[in-house]
């Protein structure tokens, strides 16, 4: 028996280097001494401007190389398109139906994980997650279940649907580029007779059923595995609670129907206590009363709850000196102001 001697190169301080980067980015990603774009672009910048003293390192060329991959611009205007649906409440009109009201967790991580894992296999699954993460914490309120229960199926869900197709995760994207490229820049060696061309659903014989694997496993051990934490504004029962009112705009989509249809039942940390309609007031109102253009909607509830009302298609606030204003909905913010006891406005 002979042994082959293998002579394995030492490190060189470049290697030191970025093993000292990484440890020390990961260290700042822990505890959160910036945001990930700051760490991530900062230990990206250090790297490259060692490169001036020796090309083991990246050069800003290849550094900046990977920000044209079209792999990352797909994920961008993704989340362009995510917050579109979520800013204007499309999202929540789209999901609601879907969703229902499971009673059970099981139940509801079920109506959760399908739907997910099936819009993350045409859609890539970053920003699907993004849009349902405000649906689901919407979701939990009126359900009254801990988003702890929700979250980790919402992402497993949409890591497994994302991987049944080509266009699913940013790593199958960035992955068929790269073969791609691969291909075009040696067209005499490619063969397709030996070499496999990936489609849309070449991986789905795969990853089908192991992405049904998973969604079960959740949903077998997610009662026992996940655990049932809530917000400390969940716990307490002598909240102050604040009466907004509400209109239903020209054209709204709930126009036309129920209080049930329109959603507006049963929602989480606030109930509608009355409807102002022309000289009429309507108050104990049912789920079966039907809503007009032009009603005033009374709600009583917490502060989360009423700034909650302002995602609901349809729903716009019928103060008047909110009209006034010319910032665009989106970038207003409702703030609660306290009167101390040093204020000038005190007595007046």
């Amino acid at each position: 028996m002979t042994f082959a001697v293998v002579d394995i190169p030492s490190m060189g301080w470049e290697g030191w280097v970025t093993l000292a980067t990484i440890v020390l980015m990961t260290v700042a990603l822990v505890r959160r001494w910036a945001g990930p774009d700051v760490v991530m672009l900062g230990g990206l910048t250090l790297l490259m401007t060692l490169s001036i003293w020796t090309d083991k390192l990246p050069s800003p060329e290849i550094a900046i190389e990977g920000f044209a991959n079209k792999a990352l611009i797909i994920i961008g205007v993704l989340y362009v398109v995510a917050a579109g649906l979520t800013r204007t409440g499309a999202m929540t009109m789209l999901t609601q139906p879907l969703l229902g009201r499971p009673r059970t967790v099981h139940s509801t991580q079920l109506r959760l994980m399908l739907p997910v894992a099936a819009l993350s296999a045409f859609h890539n699954n970053t920003p699907i997650v993004a849009m349902f993460m405000p649906v689901v914490s919407d979701w939990c309120k009126r359900l009254g279940i801990g988003p702890s229960k929700l979250f980790i199926p919402l992402s497993y869900a949409a890591i497994l649907g994302g991987s049944c197709t080509l266009i699913g995760t940013a790593t199958n994207i960035f992955i068929a580029d790269l073969l791609d490229k691969a291909i075009h820049a040696n067209p005499p060696e490619f063969d397709p007779q030996t070499h496999i061309v990936p489609q849309m659903f070449t991986i789905a014989k795969l990853s089908l059923p192991v992405a049904l694997v998973g969604i079960g496993y959740i949903l077998l051990t997610g009662s026992f595995l996940l655990p049932d934490r809530r917000t400390p504004a969940e716990d307490l029962a002598d909240a102050r609670r604040y009466t907004v009112e509400m209109l239903v705009e020209s054209g709204s989509s709930i126009a036309g129907r129920t209080i049930e249809q329109a959603g507006l039942r049963q929602l989480p940390g606030v109930y509608l206590a009355e409807i102002e309609r022309d000289d009429q007031r309507l108050v104990a109102v049912g789920p079966e009363q039907e809503l007009r253009v032009g009603d005033r909607l009374i709600f009583v509830g917490l502060i989360e709850s009423v700034v909650d009302l302002q995602r609901i298609r349809g729903l716009v606030p019928a103060t008047d000196q909110v009209f006034k204003l010319s910032d665009p909905r989106p970038n207003r913010r409702l703030v609660e102001a306290v009167v101390s006891d040093s204020c000038p406005l005190a007595g007046k």
